[in-house]
């Protein structure tokens, strides 16, 4: 073969500032979005995820981008309407201490990425998914350089503390947290170290989402480790935590292709965004995903419960009727939940058949397996409020 025509190699994988106490813990190490990442520990990921329901376990989310954007006239009301701009959400109202879900949408009313906003006072702290770092931290620079210092946080780790006792176990080195509700954010000193800490999380569970300097981050874990109550959690049973919660997976659930009202996120649009006045549209895309909330998106996510045992997988091809022939909808995420022992899914169904209560058809391997469209979550919510 000549040199030309040899396959350029792969990016090598970066490694989080965890990693070493991963491997170290027995770390079952995959390639995730361009990082090496632990799926699973000893335990595996069936205990993983009942542990983390009835207990409390910790998540390494290091390889998501973080981002603040600093207004540059000083004035953080600035950099919530420049954002704005990018978003279908209610920036501006989001008060200090506080952070807000909220979408990239693009030209189409599609989804670039999701994300989480929080004001800190002075400026804006955004954490956005790993695959979608850089084309964000580009999105933002070609929009919004002229109001706004776009500073990537790339020297900080991100650690996820969630379960139950999660509370009980962070207020043993960082007693501040325990007045926090679910979505407060802002600087707490864990450990003595400075931190981020949002009362927020992707399992459905009471938790935190604390961004850390790297060069602490192996000291705060180990710390938080030491508590019999908290275990490593891998990306295995994150996921399957997070399809229990019913909460999207970026790339999967949610994508370029789809609005946030087809992807049943409505609730994450702010009425002040989406009714009559000064502040509604305005975001890329706003014609068409304002026109859906008028008069509906023609296909909708929706939760699947199997009547049977055995799991419907993504990409399976869903069907109206055991014999039709017509695909309908898909599977976009699906598996087994420990929590309800039972196997939950995500779709994309023709809003005229989301109605819960719906049976529908998978195609797993030849066979037509019968799914019924189930409210979400899966699991009831144990956020505190």
């Amino acid at each position: 073969m000549l040199a030309a025509e040899r396959p350029s190699p792969e990016p090598a994988l970066k490694r989080v500032p965890l990693h070493d106490l991963h491997v170290a813990r027995g770390g079952k190490i995959v390639p995730f979005a361009g990082y090496e990442m632990p799926v699973q520990y000893a335990a595996g990921v069936l205990k993983e995820h009942l542990h983390t329901r009835a207990s409390a376990g910790l998540f390494d989310v290091s390889h998501m981008g973080q981002i603040v954007l600093r207004p540059k006239s000083g004035k953080v009301e600035d950099a919530a309407r420049a954002l704005e701009q990018l978003v279908p959400q209610d920036i501006v109202a989001v008060a200090p201490g506080r952070q807000r879900y909220a979408q990239f949408t693009n030209d189409g009313g599609g989804i670039l990425d999701d994300l989480m906003v929080a004001n800190f006072g002075d400026h804006l702290f955004l954490v956005v998914n790993a695959a979608c770092k850089t084309e964000d931290e580009a999105h933002l620079r070609k929009h919004l350089s002229d109001t706004c210092v776009i500073e990537p946080l790339t020297d900080r780790a991100l650690i996820a503390l969630q379960g139950r006792k999660a509370a009980e176990v962070l207020a043993k080195l960082a007693p501040s947290v325990t007045t926090m509700k679910f979505m407060d954010a802002g600087p707490h000193a864990v450990l003595g170290i400075a931190c981020f800490v949002s009362r927020s999380g992707y399992t459905g569970e009471d938790g935190f989402e604390i961004s850390v300097p790297a060069k602490d981050a192996e000291r705060l874990a180990t710390a938080l480790l030491a508590d019999p109550a908290v275990l490593p959690i891998g990306l295995g049973a994150r996921d399957s935590l997070r399809l229990e919660a019913g909460l999207c997976l970026y790339g999967h659930d949610i994508d370029t292709t789809t609005t946030p009202v087809e992807g049943a996120l409505e609730w994450s649009v702010q009425k002040s965004r989406r009714t009559g006045g000064a502040r509604a549209g305005g975001f890329p895309g706003a014609d068409i995903i304002l026109k859906q909330f008028d008069t509906g998106a023609s296909r909708r996510r929706v939760g699947l419960r199997a009547e049977g045992r055995a799991p419907v997988r993504e990409h399976a091809a869903l069907h109206a009727s055991e014999t039709s022939s017509d695909k309908i909808g898909t599977v976009t995420s699906g598996g087994f939940g420990p929590t309800l022992n039972a196997p939950v899914a995500m779709g994309y169904l023709p809003t005229s058949l989301s109605t819960e209560g719906t049976i529908v058809f998978a195609d797993v391997r030849g066979q037509r397996l019968p799914l019924r469209v189930s409210a979400m979550p899966f699991v009831p919510n144990g956020c505190k409020r």
